[in-house]
């Protein structure tokens, strides 16, 4: 997360409606603002862990992974990019439900553009008075107690570092930048070996053994989960 004086630079507009996002992200623009927009949940998660934002403006109700667990993981990640919660439920349950995943303001549908604007500047204010705002978010990536750092291509349980091949550390990566989601078989071996191997083939099954075995080598719970027949992801312990 970055900090400058006036209204934030980058912002990331989450919304399954094309409409409004798109007329958000015209509305930031006109402002100053750099918009990058995302259609549902996964894409949210991607973006916010690969990119730096200032604020997060996030729908709840999303396909495939809501905004209230968006906002979940994040924080469960130690990204602390103010999160505006967009929703339109205005039940108090709903709006304690945001606030306690780690939302930081919540704005019910329908609403007011110069009303988000100004949010949004109350964000970014409180952002800036609080505790280590100067700092970005922590370095690589983390789960628990695995800390992966994509630069060094390195990676450690606690204090214990794992030795690990270049492809076993890019399906870890992998697997880590979308904590919680359940990725396919296809679609982790299109990124790691850029063709198919489907649910039957042995060599994506390989690799995700001699990962349990490593991670287990260095005192790690098994963070891979499997779903038969469909893929793998990591989700803590």
């Amino acid at each position: 997360m970055r900090h400058h004086v006036g209204v934030p630079n980058r912002v990331l507009i989450a919304d399954d409606d094309r409409a409004v996002r798109e007329s958000l992200a015209r509305a930031l623009k006109l402002q100053g603002y750099e918009v990058v927009t995302a259609a549902d949940g996964v894409e949210t998660l991607t973006r916010a862990r690969r990119e730096s934002f200032d604020a997060l403006v996030i729908d709840v109700m999303m396909p495939y992974v809501d905004g209230v667990a968006v906002c979940r993981v994040l924080r469960a990640d130690g990204d602390v990019t103010p999160v505006l919660m967009l929703t339109a439920r205005g039940a108090t349950s709903d709006r304690v439900a945001g606030l306690d995943a780690g939302a930081d303001d919540y704005l019910p549908k329908p609403f007011q553009v110069p009303e988000l604007l100004a949010r949004l500047r109350a964000l970014q204010r409180r952002a800036a008075l609080s505790p280590g705002a100067q700092g970005d978010r922590p370095a690589g990536l983390r789960i628990a107690s695995l800390h992966m750092d994509p630069d060094a291509r390195r990676a450690w349980w606690a204090d214990k570092e794992l030795q690990l091949s270049k492809t076993e550390f890019d399906l870890l990566e992998l697997m880590v930048r979308n904590e919680g989601i359940v990725l396919a078989h296809s679609t982790i071996s299109h990124r790691i070996w850029g063709y198919h191997c489907g649910p039957h083939t042995n060599n994506l099954a390989c690799y995700i053994s001699y990962l349990r075995r490593k991670l287990a080598d260095v005192g790690a719970p098994d963070l891979i989960h499997t779903v038969r027949a469909v893929g793998y992801g990591v989700r803590r312990p």
